[in-house]
């Protein structure tokens, strides 16, 4: 049983029905899935939910589908994880960060929207799909359009990370590179889209592809507990996702799932490709488009589609957006994989970097709940690493020369230590007491 009642234009409000349809024919406003939420308050609920598999389809009712045929049911559902060290080491008391870096098929957080999209494309009886890419797209698109017997064609700017343009033609799936930027292939998608009637998932099926960012918000509210953390720092590229974690806890409110209060959403870009973080420093919310330079490919959109509605989302929820050069980002990533574990692309290394920055100047309180959402793996950005990678020892096959590689390491470690130690002052300290100012570099190596 569906609970769409139609499309919605986000500008003039007028409704259209169901289609393959991403643009107001009034005012070329961006549209989007309406539902029918006096319904869903009657037959949606907690218990609902808790008798479902984990994946993101718990929550079906809050995504535009008619039927029960759905494409990629082991989707979503990741861990949200409770990150005590990475909170010490950025003097916060509670964090904890939303992994889709293991999300299924691809490792990134795409497989959620092309779920989606593809089921879409199914129930329009729609055999050939695609999508514009900055590489985790292209990624998840391949894996779920050949498993699902789609005649699958992906457009990437040519100069994408080896091992995303790798994790796209494993599949045998029609790859096309095009000489130009994210904005100059997603306008000849649309083109393609216009002259062959295929389903573009981020082009023409775009209302549809977007509802499956919602789950993020839905699956950290119900992580914590049925409850909205207090605030959220989310990488931003085309800006949709952050826009659409915010429409899920407000959804999850309206019925009455999670109590009334805010989230403050914050957003993170690369400082080469931050279009958004200007718009919501400058108080303007005007996207003014950039050309993009920065190694965080997969945020590489100068011009982005949702753009304006994650400026408004920022401010209206009382949050903030940081952007971070690349030497940072790095550092963010390593920060995050030696600390928790996870290893972050290029994307979640800006996340962790602004979220960094959002704590130090006040931004983000120390005391209050922090989610940090990592959108894709970071297997498949290494070429980010290399050149800053930590040489280590070759030794001879003998316990001697292994007994000199932990000699020479206690001395390092001593001289390191000296040449650390801060200087004599006042300290400061959190709530918790846990000292404010522990966030030091997060390994020390020389960044590129």
């Amino acid at each position: 049983m569906s609970y769409v009642s139609g499309l919605t234009c986000r500008e003039c409000a007028t409704e259209y029905e169901t289609a393959p349809r991403s643009i107001c024919e009034e005012c070329f406003g961006p549209l989007e899935v309406a539902y029918d939420y006096d319904r869903l308050r009657r037959t949606f609920g907690r218990e609902t939910v808790a008798t479902r598999a984990r994946s993101m389809w718990r929550y079906r009712e809050l995504l535009p589908i008619d039927g029960d045929r759905i494409l990629g049911q082991e989707v979503g559902y990741t861990p949200l994880v409770s990150a005590a060290r990475l909170a010490g080491r950025l003097g916060v008391d509670e964090l904890y960060v939303k992994n889709d870096a293991v999300n299924f098929p691809t490792l990134s957080f795409k497989d959620r929207v092309v779920s989606v999209a593809l089921t879409k494309a199914r129930e329009f009886g729609m055999t050939t799909v695609g999508c514009a890419s900055t590489g985790n797209l292209a990624n998840s698109v391949a894996a779920q359009g050949v498993r699902h017997g789609f005649d699958t064609c992906i457009l990437v700017p040519e100069d994408l990370e080896a091992a995303k343009i790798l994790g796209t033609t494993v599949y045998g799936v029609r790859l096309v590179g095009v000489a130009g930027d994210y904005d100059q292939v997603n306008r000849l998608c649309s083109q393609i889209a216009d002259r062959f009637g295929w389903g573009f998932v981020n082009v023409n099926l775009r209302p549809f592809y977007g509802e499956g960012s919602k789950t993020v918000g839905f699956e950290i509210a119900e992580q914590l507990g049925w409850k909205r953390p207090a605030h959220v720092v989310c990488c931003m590229a085309g800006g949709s996702l952050l826009t659409k974690i915010g429409k899920g806890f407000d959804e999850l409110t309206r019925l009455g799932l999670i109590d009334e209060g805010t989230t403050r959403l914050h957003g993170a870009q690369p400082r080469g490709c931050n279009p958004i973080v200007a718009a919501v420093k400058d108080g303007s919310g005007e996207i003014r488009p950039v050309k993009a330079r920065t190694i965080a490919r997969s945020l590489a959109i100068g011009n982005p589609a949702d753009g304006y509605y994650a400026a408004r989302a920022i401010r209206r929820s009382g949050g903030f957006a940081e952007d971070v050069t690349d030497a940072e980002l790095v550092d963010g990533i390593r920060l995050l994989a030696e600390t928790e574990g996870i290893f972050a692309e290029t994307a979640g290394g800006v996340t962790v970097a602004a979220a960094r920055k959002l704590i130090a100047s006040g931004r983000i309180p120390r005391h209050e709940p922090i989610v940090l959402v990592i959108t894709g793996n970071g297997l498949k950005t290494t070429d980010a690493l290399v050149s800053t990678a930590a040489a280590h020892p070759i030794i001879e096959p003998r316990l001697d020369a292994f007994e000199r590689v932990l000699s020479d390491a206690a001395v390092e470690a001593a001289l390191s230590k000296a040449s650390d130690a801060p200087p004599p002052g006042p300290s400061l300290s959190t709530s918790s007491g846990r000292p404010a100012t522990a966030a030091p570099p997060s390994s020390g190596r020389p960044l590129a």
